[in-house]
Formats: structure tokens, C-alpha cells, sequence
């Protein structure tokens, strides 16, 4: 049988090069992108390729729609189309909203929410002709309660999770899901800008006593991807018991 193909976005480092890496294990043909990180980039398909497994690497910005466009017709050339989407690109901003300039908030907006309109966009009419496929969509606990000093962030992963849940009930009857994982406090980059007092704080705040680890939302993302056809629709919170 032919492998299965899935495309992870943002996924030169954190939770989604742990994703990507999963389903390589998994022996899946793994699509990878980001933004700037060649290098990095590279390095995780080298590593997904010690699996051997096919890897497909596109460096660009997905939240402009003819990269994204190109992306997919060169996964279209060598796989013939992907069975998992899994929308993980994004980025955070800290800092008051007022502060916050408006090339800044269009950044955020471009890569959180518009990347996941694009890839959608391309990867849902092979998915409703062949009836199945799986998308799943990284999200934030921040999208369900808000965070003071990170309004922006906050709206757009409310967003994917509204996305989520109408696009799960549009899609459906043509045999596709559509999730979301609500994600806290990960030990990836993204809050590297923690102080240890502050990082201290945050783990006495979690009632795991701990950060989640970027493997376990891979093999989260995984399980929901490949046990699950009736799942769907759902912001998955995955947080430790934090909010």
C-alpha cells in the first residue's frame, strides 16, 4: 500500500517539528515548512528521512496564498495529495494592546489564521473526492480565556477555534474531521522569554507541576489524526489542568 501523506506547517522546531517527526516514526510521507529556517528546516528532514520515509521541504510563508498555492502543487506532483492537514504556524506578541503597531497585528493575523484559510483552501477538494482526511488545527488555551498583554495572539487562536468547529460541521458529511488542540504552557522557544522566577511561577500555577512537552502534543495530535472518525469539531484543551 502506498503511504499516507501529512503536511505539517511550521514545523522547523517546537510542537511542530515534534508532529512531523511523530508521523515519520509512524511511517508517513511528511511535508514540512516554514518561514526562514533553512536551516533547521533541513535538519528535520534529515532526521525524518533517517526513518525512510519521503520528506518534502517548502520554505515560505503559507499565509500568502500563492506560496501556498505553489507548496501545494509540488505535494500534489510527488504525493498526488496529503491525507493530514495539521496547521501549526504561528507566532505570539507580548505586549499592551495598545501598543501593538498594525503591521504587527497584520503579521499575526497573516500567519495564525490566514495560513490555515490557504492550506485549507487547497487541501480540502482532494480530501471531500476521496471522502476522508483529517485536519487538525494547533490552537491556545489563550483562544478560549483571553491573556492580558496578549490580545492579538488570544483573538486569532479564538478564531482557529471557531474555524474549527463550523468547518468540522461543513465538511463532515463528506467523511472529513476537523479539530483542534488547545494547547498551554509547552516547553518550546515560544516561552523561552520567561525568567526562571516567572517560569517558576507559571509551573506552581499548572496542577501537573510541570510544562507540557512538545512530544506529547505530538502523540496527542497523532492519536486524534488515525483512532478517531467520529471526533470532531472540538477545541481539545491540553494544558495539564491549567485553566
Amino acid at each position: 500500500m502506498n503511504k499516507k501523506t501529512v503536511l505539517v506547517t511550521g514545523s522547523s522546531r517546537g510542537i511542530g517539528k515534534a508532529i512531523a517527526i511523530k508521523f515519520a516514526k509512524k511511517n508517513y510521507n511528511v511535508v514540512i515548512n516554514c518561514l526562514k529556517s533553512e536551516d533547521r528546516l533541513l535538519a528535520v528532514k534529515k532526521e525524518i528521512e533517517g526513518y525512510n520515509v519521503s520528506c518534502l521541504t517548502y520554505l515560505g510563508d503559507v499565509g500568502d496564498y500563492e506560496n501556498a498555492k505553489e507548496l501545494f502543487s509540488l505535494i500534489k506532483k510527488q504525493f498526488g495529495g496529503i491525507d493530514i492537514l495539521v496547521n501549526n504556524a504561528g507566532i505570539s506578541y507580548i505586549g499592551l494592546f495598545q501598543d501593538m503597531e498594525p503591521d504587527v497585528w497584520g503579521k499575526m493575523m497573516n500567519t495564525n489564521i490566514t495560513s490555515i484559510y490557504n492550506c485549507c483552501h487547497f487541501a480540502i477538494p482532494e480530501m471531500v473526492t476521496r471522502k476522508q482526511g483529517k485536519i487538525i488545527n494547533i490552537s491556545s488555551v489563550w483562544g478560549i480565556t483571553g491573556a492580558s498583554c496578549e490580545v492579538a495572539y488570544s483573538a486569532t487562536k479564538g478564531a482557529v477555534n471557531a474555524l474549527t468547529k463550523a468547518l468540522a460541521k461543513e465538511l463532515a458529511p463528506s467523511g472529513i474531521q476537523v479539530n483542534a488542540v488547545a494547547c498551554g504552557a509547552i516547553d518550546t522557544e515560544m516561552n523561552y522569554f520567561l525568567d526562571d522566577q516567572e517560569l517558576i511561577d507559571l509551573i506552581n500555577d499548572i496542577p501537573a507541576g510541570r510544562l507540557g512537552q512538545a512530544e506529547e502534543v505530538a502523540d496527542f495530535v497523532y492519536q486524534i489524526a488515525t483512532k478517531h472518525s467520529y471526533l470532531t469539531g472540538q477545541a481539545i484543551v491540553f494544558d495539564g489542568g491549567w485553566i
